[in-house]
């Protein structure tokens, strides 16, 4: 089931390979974002895939974007189109539905979280410290509870190949975007990035609790325009599992670790088997399997409709 089968390759220059996703150049001003079925976890690319994974993570996406621009009109995304140009119709069966055309930006160095519930990372240092990046919150607060007076800001940095992001306080973040864009705009974009990453939550938080879903936590990244330099488009993905912690509200229970739609089954499934950050790691096809259904249950609730995968244009050839 858990297939490691590559694409075909596109006639297009491949401008970046990441962990999960390959991007390539359209023209100068569009770039094609294409979703593997490659999965990480700690950092690590697991040895084989997870069936249909990129079509499905590429429709959540198509889904935000298209729900986050009608509620934000006037605010700017990357996203111009789901699927392939005109002219790659050849290559629809394999690049369809994991494909998206997006406008070439210069991305901001920060990755833009918003915490609405305490885990994770949060989790571990509010209780080390009483804090989430460096944030003083009350004391007597439980594991999985939501955080009191809203949704926190916790930026990190983005880290190069290889090493892992750090956790910084919001005010650390003007520094890191200063030094990478200049001082001129940098307060701005810091404070747009803050403000559009909790607005952006807080919709896609509402419109999930009604469909059945806590989001217990998201990332966004945002990048600028060199035709608008003072405008911050949100890029990326955009609240996908493999963005963002989604629990079943049917299940959630204050004061312990949640039931998941996102790859936490397959990080605990690491962490009991002694293979949390081990390389060349091969999922058993049950995992995979039990991953790729809760990927199709988040996307099933979040849009109202049925995935219609399983076809040549939801596959890896």
């Amino acid at each position: 089931m858990a297939g490691s089968s590559k694409l075909p390759k596109l006639p297009l220059a491949l401008v970046a390979s990441g962990k999960v996703r390959e991007i390539y150049e359209i023209d100068s001003a569009t770039l094609l974002f294409v979703a593997t079925d490659r999965i990480s976890a700690y950092d690590v690319i697991m040895k084989n895939n997870i069936p249909e994974k990129g079509a499905l993570l590429t429709s959540i996406s198509d889904f935000w974007f298209n729900f986050l621009g009608t509620q934000h009109p006037d605010e700017r995304t990357h996203f111009v189109q789901y699927g392939l140009p005109k002219n790659l119709h050849d290559f629809e069966d394999s690049y369809g539905r994991r494909s998206m055309q997006v406008t070439n930006l210069r991305m901001l160095p920060i990755e833009a979280i918003v915490r609405g519930y305490l885990t994770g990372s949060a989790w571990k240092e509010y209780q080390a410290k009483g804090t989430v990046h460096g944030i003083e919150l009350p004391a007597g607060l439980q594991e999985s509870q939501e955080i009191p007076g809203g949704p926190l800001y916790t930026p990190s940095t983005k880290a190069e190949a290889g090493k892992n992001d750090e956790n910084i306080h919001p005010r650390e973040a003007v520094k890191i975007i200063a030094a990478a864009f200049g001082e001129e705009h940098a307060e701005h974009y810091a404070d747009s990035i803050e403000s559009l990453a909790t607005r952006f939550y807080e919709d896609a938080r509402d419109h999930a609790s009604e469909n059945g879903i806590i989001i217990a936590d998201t990332k966004f990244e945002f990048g600028i325009s060199d035709k608008e330099p003072e405008m911050v488009y949100l890029g990326d993905e955009v609240l996908t599992p493999d963005s963002s912690r989604f629990w079943p509200k049917a299940t959630y229970k204050v004061g312990q670790s949640q039931d998941s739609y996102d790859k936490q089954y397959l990080r605990d499934w690491l962490v009991e088997n002694g293979l949390k950050g081990v390389e060349g790691v091969t999922i058993p096809d049950k995992v995979a399997q039990k991953t790729r259904d809760k990927y199709v249950e988040a996307y099933e609730a979040l849009t109202g409709e049925k995935w219609k995968g399983g076809g040549a244009w939801g596959q890896t050839q």
